[in-house]
C-alpha cells in the first residue's frame, strides 16, 4: 500500500513538471512586458515569416482567416493557422485565441491575445476580432 501510494506520488509529480514545462514554453515564449499604446489597425492585417518568406494575414467578418503574399491577392487559410515571431502556431478555436508550441499536439489560450510579429511588433485582438498593433 505505501509502495503504490509512493509510486502514485511520482508519477503525479512528473505530470505536473510535464504540464508545467509545456505551459513555460509557451508563457515565455516573448517578452509580454509590451510598452506603449496599441492602435487599432484600419486595415486588419498583421505580417507573419515562414521560411524568410513575409506574408500578410487578415480575418474576414465572420473571423476565418486570409493569407497573401503581396497584400493584394488573398486566399483563405484552410486549417486558421499562422506562426508567431518563436514560431507559436496560432489559431482562433470556440471563439478563443489559441497556440501550439508542439506543433499542435498541445493547445492554451494566448495570454491576452497577443503575440509577437516577425519585425518585433505586436499585435493582439479584442473581444470583436479587432486587431490592434503595437511597436516596442
Amino acid at each position: 500500500m505505501k509502495k503504490t501510494i509512493l509510486m502514485l506520488a511520482a508519477i503525479g509529480m512528473m505530470l505536473a513538471a510535464k504540464t508545467s514545462s509545456a505551459f513555460t514554453t509557451l508563457s515565455n515564449s516573448g517578452s509580454m512586458n509590451i510598452t506603449g499604446d496599441f492602435m487599432k489597425k484600419a486595415d486588419g492585417t498583421w505580417a507573419g515569416m515562414m521560411k524568410g518568406k513575409m506574408y500578410w494575414y487578415k480575418l474576414d467578418k465572420s473571423a476565418k482567416l486570409w493569407w497573401s503574399t503581396d497584400g493584394k491577392t488573398w486566399a483563405e487559410v484552410s486549417d486558421g493557422m499562422w506562426a508567431d515571431k518563436a514560431g507559436h502556431w496560432v489559431k482562433i478555436h470556440e471563439n478563443k485565441l489559441m497556440w501550439s508550441a508542439d506543433s499542435g499536439k498541445t493547445w492554451a489560450e494566448v495570454p491576452e491575445w497577443k503575440w509577437e510579429g516577425p519585425k518585433g511588433e505586436w499585435y493582439k485582438f479584442d473581444k470583436d476580432w479587432s486587431l490592434w498593433m503595437n511597436k516596442k
